[in-house]
């Protein structure tokens, strides 16, 4: 669950703060084969060309300018997380399998996959004719490599399922055995973090290689700045034939959004990754603009340090819950593209439970009667800290500041910079904040793993939330089939997190990418990355 951009993969800015509004995937575990949905990547690209800005016939060639709110400051995929670094990483390395536009897992680097009746056996056909980006080809012993190495270094998004073996049958085949099944797996192999690359990182030292990495992605590196921009070119070997249609794409470091938007007007960069809710009518509207949307696996909330004295008590965190008016926090700041959040996971994930979930909603008098119930009735001075740069979350914090000052919480809202934001968050330096979990792949696991396990990369989204029960449950959802069974584990976790508010899910946001008129075939995914390699300018 996690790449975000203000904060990890999972995404400060509203426009990471993607949430996918409207995607159930396919079943995974009990797939035998890749569905008929999944017949070849290729052709499904293709089909989802109906969430371009434009339709024209592609014109190869040009240069596509896209601003972004943070630079990319690491290419290791196995050891990163954040959106920055993330949807860089994303169009130099893929994995065997991906996701669409709708979520659903489709056949990758992979022309086929084949999963065993009990779960354990997994088995992928390369396709014929892969290259990496320097002319060498793709066997499934690099895969092999890729996966080990993502086993040895574990990571922000560490393969989680209790592998047993990895072994290339051949130089196209690659089995993959589990100790135990492990329901996510599939999916999770869809991550960013999953990618392949040379076996033995081409006979080149770790850190050299990282500096101008090679993949099987549509782009290569060219130029790269990691305190500022980054420019890509076209790989020459990309197995798509004719992809990518830009032979150049560059990563443009701008750090606030009103910038972003000046220089989308004036057709100085030709898309903006984070585009402002507020701002999306302004460009929906413009003479030369447009906005290009899908829902998104983001769910935007208020975080909790639980060490901090006054966010251990689960009673003052219920009191702040239920001070927030989330449906008027909603329609105040989303204009219409988002949902009010009840459950901890975007409606675009399977087993949600946003509809039946009975999540504290807004109603001060029981606020006050919380907070009566803690061990600071009489209130206390609080700080917030919000990334600066973006109005949509400035905004936020001055509501739910309000709020606080209803009940008696005396909130200070702390502004900075988003790599100090960033900084102050890893090492649990706040008390309460605002950022978005995001799901990296399509399946409930994704999210709940990453905000409920005290044990993990992030200890609970650096919340340190811990409750045994909400562990086992963690668990035992990982195991269970998809189906009945599984929505009922995670419908009793997802009650439990939402009586105990470590955090507060405020809502789900569309993913909202401003783009020149101009563009064709911009298709934005649920996880806010956008698949380069279809883009074109009309001439």
């Amino acid at each position: 669950m996690k790449r975000f951009q203000s904060s990890v993969r999972k995404s400060i800015w509203a426009g990471t703060l993607a949430v996918l509004l409207l995607v159930l995937i396919a079943g995974c575990a009990g797939n035998k084969n890749a569905p008929a949905a999944n017949k070849d990547a290729q052709q499904n690209a293709n089909q989802e060309k109906n969430q371009s800005a434009n339709t024209g016939e592609p014109a190869a060639g040009g240069t596509f300018v896209y601003g972004r709110p943070a630079s990319v400051n690491s290419l290791d995929l196995h050891n990163q997380i954040t959106a920055n670094n993330a949807f860089a990483i994303d169009k130099i390395f893929e994995p065997l399998v991906a996701f669409d536009s709708k979520g659903e897992i489709v056949d990758w680097l992979a022309k086929s996959h084949n999963i065993s009746d009990d779960g354990l056996a997994y088995t992928f056909v390369l396709r014929d004719g892969l290259k990496f980006s320097n002319g060498t080809d793709v066997t499934a012993e690099d895969a092999v490599f890729s996966l080990q190495r993502h086993l040895t270094v574990g990571g922000p998004l560490a393969i989680a399922a209790k592998v047993d073996t990895i072994k290339a049958e051949d130089n196209h085949t690659l089995v993959i055995t589990l100790k135990e099944s492990y329901t996510p797996f599939i999916s999770e192999l869809s991550n960013f973090s999953n990618g392949i690359l040379p076996n033995n990182f081409g006979g080149v030292s770790e850190e050299e290689f990282f500096k101008k990495p090679v993949g099987t992605g549509p782009f290569v590196v060219e130029q790269w700045d990691p305190a500022g921009d980054l420019t890509f070119a076209k790989n020459p070997y990309y197995w798509q034939e004719g992809k990518p249609y830009m032979d150049k794409l560059v990563y443009k470091l701008i750090e606030d959004d009103s910038q972003a938007i000046n220089q989308l007007k004036a057709g100085e960069i030709d898309g903006i990754e984070s585009l402002a809710l507020q701002n999306a009518e302004e460009i929906k509207n413009g003479a030369d603009t447009t906005v290009v949307t899908n829902g998104s696996w983001v769910t935007e909330q208020l975080f909790f340090n639980t060490l901090d004295p006054h966010f251990s008590d689960v009673h003052v965190r219920r009191a702040l819950a239920l001070a927030i008016d989330r449906e008027g926090l909603t329609k105040a700041l989303t204009f219409g593209y988002a949902q009010t959040a009840n459950s901890l996971l975007p409606t675009a994930i399977p087993y949600h439970s946003n509809d039946t979930i009975k999540a504290l909603n807004f109603d001060l008098n029981a606020a006050k009667e919380e907070l009566a119930k803690s061990a600071f009735p009489d209130g206390f001075s609080t700080k917030l800290l919000v990334a600066s740069g973006n109005s949509t979350r400035a905004q936020e914090a001055q509501i739910i500041q309000a709020a606080g000052k209803e009940i008696g919480i005396n909130i200070e809202i702390e502004s900075i910079e988003l790599a100090t934001f960033r900084e102050r968050f890893f090492a649990y330096d706040f008390s309460a904040m605002l950022n978005s979990g995001q799901a990296d792949s399509p399946d409930a696991n994704s999210i709940i793993a990453f905000q409920t396990d005290p044990e993990g990369f992030s200890k609970s989204y650096w919340t340190h939330y811990t409750n045994e029960k909400v562990t086992k449950l963690l668990h035992e959802g990982q195991k269970t089939p998809d189906g009945d069974g599984r929505a009922k584990v995670y419908s009793d976790l997802l009650q439990i997190v939402a009586d105990e508010v470590p955090y507060i899910p405020l809502y789900y946001p569309d993913i909202l990418k401003g783009v020149r008129s101009s563009v064709d075939s911009f298709v934005v995914l649920p996880n806010g990355s956008v698949r380069f390699e279809e883009v074109h300018v009309k001439q």
